[in-house]
């Protein structure tokens, strides 16, 4: 998934942060930055979980999108008890602005996967957020794009234009070929055309 819509929609939802919402991949740089004012918030890619392949003749995996967002607050004591009560609001705020939201079309409505400290120092308190989305890895629909490697290969060959079938009967079988099996004799021929 991308992580600029989600930013986006934090800086227009979140009105904590007055606009303070950045994207990030590293959490551990993050924790360092002292740039923006705070609160702040920075939207973090965590990874990505494949299901199981549920097709036999193709693919088709659920992906479950996670992320994080990192909100970096100004410390107001050494143990945070003054940041205890803040944290809850960034909270409220954030399941107000993301809980249920499609961040893009394809994508499932965001949940959340829970929150935790992440560092807290004499200067600043980092919380993290935890978020997840999913989406199924391989079209629906023959007109939708290719999503795999097997649905472009398909999408290239040419179009089923109609089927011939010739008919070789097991039985009555021919005394001079070898048993059991067809003789190679021809019974039917049928053909269908396609629209």
């Amino acid at each position: 998934m991308k992580i600029s819509p989600v930013v986006a929609h934090l800086r227009q939802y979140c009105p904590i942060f007055a606009g303070r919402v950045s994207g990030g991949i590293d959490l551990e740089k993050i924790a360092l930055s002292q740039q923006m004012a705070k609160p702040a918030a920075f939207v973090v890619a965590t990874g990505d979980d494949a299901g199981e392949n549920d097709l036999q003749n193709g693919v088709r995996q659920d992906i479950t999108d996670t992320f994080d967002v990192l909100v970096v607050m100004a410390s107001a004591d050494e143990v945070g008890m003054g940041n205890v009560d803040q944290v809850h609001d960034v909270r409220v705020q954030l399941w107000r602005a993301l809980i249920g939201w499609k961040s893009e079309e394809y994508l499932e409505p965001i949940t959340y996967d829970g929150g935790e400290l992440f560092k807290i120092d004499r200067a600043q308190v980092l919380y993290r957020y935890s978020f997840a989305t999913a989406f199924q890895l391989g079209r629906t629909a023959s007109s939708d794009p290719a999503e795999t490697w097997h649905e472009y290969e398909l999408d290239g060959l040419p179009r089923l234009e109609g089927v011939d079938i010739d008919v070789d009967c097991i039985d009555p079988a021919d005394p001079n070929r070898a048993k059991p099996g067809p003789d190679g004799r021809i019974e039917a021929k049928l053909k269908e055309d396609l629209p």
